[in-house]
């Protein structure tokens, strides 16, 4: 039978042991809480977060806290390799998110033998944190995504060619940002493999990957988002079926489609065709001043579109237009790199 000095100093290594991985989850709470705040500017994550750690720190009792010199940490200080490798905010949040579930293990299985409240509380936390990291996650490369949008102005939207993933490389290698992925024939077996070649070239180069028209297509080739037309699946649908971490743009010609666009919460809109062009020869061109018009109370970005060239961007630039999107100019061209470092630099001019 154990004597009372030999259970003393076991409880004392638990309390110890319990002490340790309280700091840990608090800490890399707090790491969490602050990416929340000051990287995402969300609200409602900060006050869960925020909210888990006061549940834990009113439990940190003072028995925990007085345990901590009871026996020396011989392995304080120890660090990982794998840890100066941390550089990007998602390796930060996903670490920080294993740590905190770690240490919320050690305590729902050592709490157990001393303080049933505490192992049921560090279990029930353990597990919203996994849901926590895929929304933390989640809701940075929707920011990321919409920094790219905003930062950058000029849209390619491909057509079908025996050589696009060339084409869409040597675009990317000049400096193009964002890749509308378009198709109109073919099955959805080879349109879905070549989204996925594409969605990995993109990646390489950190551009955006949209596809056009097909949610379905969009999410299992992971794709950056989609582009909807108005005859293609509603918004709120394809919000649902994306979720949050991906962009929706919407095609919009007029005030009531560009309302509701905004209304149902698309991340940007594609307004045109600006002047005639082939790829929508059953459609008027809206010309300059009515999309001026349409566009003058956007407050989220927006891309003129159709039949745009090199010979009309400083046109359209001079007249407040300065995100476009292209078709034809750069799937037709000879030398896409070429064209598109052109481009760029005309979109990046000063008037």
């Amino acid at each position: 039978m154990q004597n009372s000095k030999s259970t003393e100093s076991e409880d004392l290594r638990i309390y110890q042991i319990i002490d340790a991985n309280l700091d840990r989850a608090r800490e890399g709470l707090r790491v969490l809480e602050d990416w929340a705040r000051f990287g995402l500017g969300e609200n409602d994550s900060v006050k869960r977060i925020k909210n888990f750690r006061q549940i834990l720190g009113k439990n940190h009792l003072e028995i925990y806290k007085q345990s901590r010199n009871f026996i020396e940490d011989e392995c304080k200080g120890l660090t990982h390799k794998e840890q100066s490798k941390r550089n990007a905010p998602d390796q930060i949040i996903s670490s920080n998110a294993g740590r905190v579930q770690e240490a919320l293990r050690v305590i729902e299985e050592f709490a157990r033998l001393h303080n049933h409240e505490l192992s049921k509380i560090a279990s029930e936390i353990r597990y919203e944190i996994y849901t926590l990291e895929i929304d933390l996650l989640n809701l940075s490369k929707y920011k990321d995504s919409g920094e790219i949008l905003k930062e950058n102005d000029l849209y390619v939207i491909t057509d079908q060619k025996e050589n696009l993933l060339e084409i869409i490389e040597s675009i990317l290698i000049a400096g193009v940002k964002i890749i509308q992925y378009r198709f109109k024939t073919g099955t959805d077996k080879e349109h879905l493999q070549e989204a996925i070649q594409i969605k990995n070239i993109c990646k390489r180069y950190n551009s955006l990957f949209i596809v056009n028209d097909r949610v379905d297509i969009a999410l299992a080739s992971n794709a950056d988002g989609v582009h909807l037309g108005q005859d293609d699946l509603d918004l709120r649908t394809s919000r649902k079926l994306l979720g949050y971490s991906k962009l929706i743009g919407i095609s919009a010609n007029n005030e009531i489609d560009i309302s509701n666009a905004i209304k149902y919460g698309c991340d940007y809109i594609g307004i045109g065709p600006v002047f005639e062009t082939a790829t929508k020869k059953n459609k008027k061109p809206l010309g300059i001043e009515k999309i001026k018009t349409l566009t003058k109370d956007l407050n989220i970005p927006w891309f003129a579109i159709g039949g745009i060239k090199t010979n009309n961007i400083l046109y359209l630039k001079s007249n407040g237009i300065k995100k476009v999107a292209l078709v034809s100019q750069l799937m037709n061209a000879e030398d896409p790199k070429g064209d598109a470092i052109m481009i760029l630099k005309e979109l990046s001019h000063e008037n």
